[in-house]
């Protein structure tokens, strides 16, 4: 299947045959699990009991773009998850959290008073390209069959293995310090956390992210998709076809 010829604006108007299988695109809410998001369509259908699956996990904190796949669609997965992606977030230095996000609290400060825009903007470069990342312990990577935020959570210790990724766009969009906004482009993989953590130490200093957008997933964008309860609305309304 071409993914590049795939309608992507969904219209409103359009007749779904989710059994057959669609492909949506969901604005995933602040503080709902990836799975929160699948779970909900997924009673939407009821009682028709049909394959309901996303291609790419977004963090909990994170909110934009989710590709949610239905019925036998749900084979074309490994293929959108596989593209690339884009994000728009906010960093704060000047401060690290054991999650390199907003999830855990501030564990160290440090200085921000002798940083400089070039400074910031220059420290992108070292990002560019293919590079090697740690993920994050708080992070859904299974390991012995469970998630390593399980095991962060209880406090247990994990062994974390580098991740080959390719950063092609990273830029600084707003300096205000101590927040940074940015723009990154990336691969299938990517932990924007632990690039912003890795960003932090470039600067011998310290970052987390304090906020994250996905806005693009290969040709899928964020200003297609649906509101979570605006899509149910539209399940409801229409005729689902059992297979």
């Amino acid at each position: 299947m071409d993914i590049n010829t795939l309608d992507t604006t969904l219209p409103k108007s359009k007749e779904y045959d989710f059994a057959a299988g669609e492909l949506l695109l969901v604005n995933k809410p602040y503080q709902w699990t990836s799975f929160d998001v699948v779970g909900k369509l997924r009673n939407s259908f009821k009682p028709l009991k049909l394959k309901v699956g996303h291609a790419g996990t977004l963090d909990p904190l994170a909110t934009g773009l989710l590709i949610i796949c239905t019925g036998k669609m749900t084979k074309q997965i490994d293929t959108f998850q596989a593209e690339e992606k884009e994000y728009t977030g906010t960093m704060v230095l000047g401060a690290t959290t054991r999650s390199y996000d907003m999830e855990t609290a501030v564990e160290e400060t440090f200085d921000t008073s002798n940083l400089t825009d070039e400074q910031i903007r220059n420290a992108c470069k070292q990002f560019t390209g293919d590079i090697q990342q740690y993920p994050p312990a708080h992070s859904a990577i299974k390991i012995d069959g469970e998630r390593l935020y399980e095991k962060a959570r209880r406090g247990e210790e994990v062994e974390l293995r580098l991740r080959s990724v390719t950063i092609s766009e990273f830029e600084i969009t707003r300096i205000e310090l101590p927040e940074v906004d940015f723009k990154v482009v990336c691969s299938k993989g990517t932990y924007i956390r632990s690039l912003v953590n890795d960003f932090g130490k470039a600067l011998n200093n310290g970052a987390y992210l304090s906020k994250l957008t996905r806005t693009r997933s290969g040709n899928f964008n964020l200003k297609d998709a649906w509101e979570v309860m605006e899509l149910v609305d539209v399940i409801k309304a229409n005729k689902v076809m059992s297979e």
